[in-house]
């Protein structure tokens, strides 16, 4: 049964890892499920190893369990020549059992939170935050734009915190939440409202700019602040843009509020949008090709957005067809707005092109060669890229089945051109209004 067990694990495991990653930290460990089904036994081979597998693999490897067991599992560790012991994290008691549970959402996790170099610092900030056990940095504030992570960050602490110290010790919600329990749940009665969140260990808070909105609140947030700062239990905030820009806070709160360590996740780039996309594609079996991904991470800036996108093409792949044309890959990619570019699409740029130019939309994708035809094809290149971000292979099937050289060397034309000349730099960009007005 235990080899079995294994040997289903490992199918499960090869959705995300490689057959390589495996051997190396997967086959060596002992599994053993007890008969009722909900406690595995992971034995590992020696002590290094455990201590190895701790700070590589060991967070991933829980996420990914839970995710098999779809249900809340208690899990224990140990080595070869001892019994398993109660899975520890440095913030765990001596016989604490680890329960595999994520009552915040199973995709949020730090194992899943796509980064490059620069997050780095916020993301270990972060971990560092959810396993102490004594308050050091209080509070801790994540700041960033929309679609930056912010929220995955702050409800990936609540997990941890909750798995840690238990799911009753941890509170986490927007300040709308904190308002709908002050309002509706306590029915306006603020002392009761107060003495529940007080009773949480831990306070996590997302979205305090809206607090723009509910200044009256602000004097219970910084009473919440004062009670939990008081009694040594860790606060988590989460800002859109930069606390110091918040000039509608009360003074007393933003005064305090800047007591902590405050950190700021950058921008998604490119770099962490197709590294988002290869994971969604891989997880979900998604058979984009490398070009499709490179179109899809180039265009949609927002990571929520993007994940939107993702799911809208899994959901044509699952439901329609499967096998994407290239009409019906960009249809759908034509379709998804991301909320900066209105109802912007290939067609609007195409249209508004040609009767600036006085042309035929067969005049931009057929093979004539008049400098009028030939300039505003290029025109129409260009803001395809500017204003969509198509990518430059798929460019060049718009227009008539060009190679992708062809569309790279129109948009730098472009490009040249309204650095060398102001009317034309004028002429474009009133194009460009006109494909973003035109919905």
């Amino acid at each position: 049964m235990d080899s079995e067990l294994k040997n289903i694990l490992r199918d499960h495991l090869l959705k995300n890892h490689s057959a390589d990653e495996l051997r190396r930290w997967y086959d060596p460990l002992r599994l053993t499920m007890n008969s009722e089904q909900t406690e595995l036994s992971v034995v590992f081979p020696h002590a290094f190893f455990s201590q190895w597998f701790a700070g590589s693999h060991q967070e991933r490897f829980e996420q990914e369990l839970h995710a098999f067991f779809a249900a809340p599992v208690r899990l224990r560790y140990g080595t070869n020549g001892s019994s398993a012991k109660a899975a520890q994290t440095p913030a765990a008691g001596e016989d604490d059992v680890r329960t595999l549970d994520y009552p915040f959402g199973r995709e949020f996790a730090f194992s899943s939170f796509v980064q490059n170099n620069k997050n780095a610092f916020p993301i270990i900030s972060a971990r560092e935050v959810a396993k102490q056990t004594d308050p050091t940095f209080n509070p801790f504030i994540v700041c960033g734009p929309s679609g930056s992570g912010k929220t995955h960050l702050l409800k990936a602490m609540a997990n941890e915190l909750a798995r840690n110290h238990g799911r009753e010790n941890v509170f986490f919600g927007s300040v709308e939440d904190l308002l709908h329990l002050y309002e509706g749940e306590c029915g306006g009665d603020a002392m009761k409202a107060r003495a529940q969140v007080c009773g949480y260990t831990f306070l996590l808070v997302d979205d305090l700019h809206l607090l723009k909105g509910h200044r009256d609140f602000q004097s219970e947030i910084l009473t919440l602040f004062d009670s939990f700062y008081d009694a040594r239990k860790q606060m988590v905030f989460g800002c859109l843009g930069n606390l110091p820009s918040y000039d509608f806070l009360d003074p007393k709160l933003k005064s305090r509020l800047e007591w902590g360590l405050i950190v700021t996740l950058a921008e998604p780039d490119l770099e962490v949008r197709i590294a988002c996309v290869e994971r969604f594609c891989r997880q979900k079996q998604l058979g984009l090709s490398r070009e499709r991904q490179l179109t899809v991470a180039q265009r949609f800036t927002d990571l929520r957005f993007l994940q939107g996108v993702l799911l809208k093409l899994y959901a044509y792949k699952e439901f329609v067809s499967t096998e994407f044309s290239d009409s019906d890959f960009d249809r759908i990619i034509a379709q998804s707005d991301d909320g900066a570019r209105g109802d912007v699409d290939p067609q609007t740029i195409l249209d508004v092109v040609a009767a600036f130019y006085g042309l035929s939309l067969g005049d931009l994708k057929g093979a004539r060669r008049h400098h009028n035809i030939v300039r505003a094809r290029q025109v129409a290149m260009y803001l395809s890229r500017d204003i969509l971000q198509t990518s430059y292979p798929a460019l060049g099937r718009q227009f008539g089945g060009r190679d992708h050289s062809t569309a790279l060397y129109a948009v730098k034309k472009v490009r040249t051109l309204m650095a060398e000349d102001v009317h034309f730099k004028d002429q474009v960009e009133t194009l460009r209004k006109r494909c973003l007005a035109d919905d």
